[in-house]
């Protein structure tokens, strides 16, 4: 019987996906995975599955997504079992809403299986909460990557005057223009602010830094990454420990830089 799972597969490390993401994977016929999928779940498979990769990067689109929705539909129209395997969380910059509309609208039947979002997992692989008592009671999740037409001096104020904690998708390459609006909008410039480059895995790494420090940096800091600003960024220098636990498996590989 057809259907289709959107699933998030998580942050990086395999073993964040949950039990119905890992469910999901083992009943399809074809699973369709995006770029900062480990890899490492495909494993979980059936032996006759067939497995098509649809990453993207900021420069390259494997597949645009109007072809891997369409390739969905096709898929499901055969009569299969079709796991559409995301990073992180279908619904947070994950286009997941979008492939579930295209989805209801051919009367599809689908499933909704959320995922660890690297948004909230990478900055606790480093060490860094989002909320604290003492220093954060408001989080906002937003991406460097602005709609055409949007009032972009609007934007920034408001999140410079807004949340406590702001974290960053897809900010790397808009950091130093990031750090400049928020600062220009009357954030402190000593507001702390850390760059997590391919957290919860193996190659993570932490830049920390100020709003006005952080650009000079920048050369340190590579795609993918999560960018956390705020006072709980602090924190960091008592509770880091993934970094710590992987250099002690790897003694002569540096994992935090700061």
């Amino acid at each position: 019987m057809r259907k289709v799972y959107l699933v998030g597969a998580g942050p990086g490390d395999p073993d964040l996906i949950t039990v119905k993401g890992l469910k999901a994977i083992q009943e399809a016929d074809i699973i369709l995975y995006d770029r900062l999928v480990n890899k490492e779940l495909l494993k979980n498979a059936r032996p006759d599955a067939k497995i098509v990769y649809c990453g993207k990067t900021p420069e390259h689109h494997t597949l645009s997504q109007e072809m891997i929705n369409k390739l969905i539909v096709k898929y499901a129209n055969q009569g299969k079992v079709v796991t559409r395997l995301k990073g992180g969380d279908p619904f947070i910059f994950g286009r997941g809403a979008e492939e579930a509309e295209v989805l209801s609208e051919n009367n599809i039947p689908f499933e909704i299986v959320p995922g660890i979002t690297a948004g909230s997992a990478v900055p606790s692989y480093a060490g860094i909460p989002l909320t604290h008592r003492d220093y954060s009671s408001s989080v906002a999740f937003i991406t460097g990557v602005k709609k055409q037409g949007e009032d972009v001096d609007e934007y920034w104020e408001y999140l410079a005057k807004g949340a406590d904690t702001i974290c960053i998708y897809m900010g790397v390459k808009q950091l130093p223009n990031i750090c400049e609006k928020l600062i220009q909008f009357g954030k402190d410039p000593d507001t702390p602010i850390a760059a997590i480059h391919c957290g919860t895995t193996e190659n993570q790494y932490t830049i920390t830094g100020t709003l006005l420090t952080i650009t000079e940096k920048s050369s340190l800091i590579t795609n993918p990454a999560i960018i956390v600003v705020g006072e709980v960024v602090r924190l960091r220098d008592k509770i880091q420990w993934f970094e710590w636990v992987v250099n002690k498996k790897n003694s002569t590989k540096q994992v935090s830089l700061v």
